[in-house]
């Protein structure tokens, strides 16, 4: 039987070896605080400051301006058609690469991960090149009437690409440790498929599944580059909320810019405290 009085002791004496000087501790942790506080909390209350400078009502006619309003549904709009089909393609390509081995796998893990390395003004350029005016299929597209660059299309599919890796990339590491053992025995029972996943995989992995899905959305919301791209600039129809900034600010309407910004910021912080929750759930899991 286990001394419990003897581990402890011995966990201890193992801590207290090697814990560094209470003065280098200090030191540390107020490099830690003086970056977070420098770097991250400073500019947050800056952007809250600005934006209530001229008053709660200036701050609330910022964010019901026709432009504005249009922004937020067009950047809810783009963020709801492509997580969805992110999920999708999350779901398909982490099981059929932590269940399979087929020839292709390691390039279809490094293409997940492409977006990641690419720049997204550069994954804007390439979609111009593809479906612009005098892109590849363009001029195909605008002979059957379809408008993809300086349009929502474009919009979705810049918005997707750059959300591209984050649900398959939470979900992939989480399925291979998992193994397949559970769903086998489930075949093996009679369960199809679709069974199968619902009622044995999905409950494994569905606080890992959120978690992808609500890094998805934030970044979704918050894509400017790709986005600027591909947008046009077209007031109250092309312009997602981060544009809708940047155009405020370009035009010298400070508070106005930094009260949009500040949703932005509340949507961040919302999904910061979401994917932080759930992070719990996954490690209790």
């Amino acid at each position: 039987m286990i001394d419990r009085t003897a581990v402890d002791t011995t966990r201890e004496a193992a801590l207290s070896a090697t814990q560094e000087p209470a003065w280098i501790r200090r030191l540390i942790i107020g490099i830690s605080v003086a970056f977070v506080s420098l770097f991250i909390l400073v500019p947050l209350l800056a952007v809250f400051g600005e934006a209530l400078r001229n008053g709660i009502k200036a701050y609330g006619n910022a964010l019901i301006d026709p432009a504005a309003l249009a922004a937020i549904k067009l950047t809810f709009f783009a963020a709801g058609i492509s997580v969805p089909l992110n999920v999708v393609f999350g779901v398909a390509a982490s099981w059929a690469i932590a269940r399979f081995r087929f020839p292709g796998r390691s390039i279809l893990i490094s293409l997940i991960d492409l977006p990641l390395a690419v720049s997204p003004v550069i994954a804007g350029m390439v979609f111009v090149l593809l479906f612009g005016k005098h892109g590849l299929i363009g001029p195909w597209l605008s002979a059957h009437g379809v408008q993809v660059i300086f349009a929502l299309p474009g919009i979705v599919l810049a918005t997707t690409f750059v959300t591209f890796p984050f649900v398959a990339r939470e979900l992939i590491p989480l399925m291979e440790a998992q193994g397949a053992e559970e769903e086998e025995a489930a075949i093996v029972l009679g369960a199809s498929g679709w069974q199968t996943f619902t009622r044995v995989t999905l409950p494994k992995i569905k606080w890992g599944l959120m978690y992808g899905v609500v890094l998805c959305t934030a970044r979704a919301m918050g894509e400017f580059g790709a986005v600027s791209v591909v947008s046009g600039h077209i007031r109250g129809r092309t312009n997602t909320l981060p544009l809708h900034v940047e155009i405020l600010y370009n035009e010298y309407e400070y508070q106005a810019a930094f009260a949009v910004a500040s949703l932005l910021v509340v949507l961040a912080l919302i999904s910061l405290v979401a994917r932080r929750v759930i992070a719990r759930r996954v490690e209790t899991t």
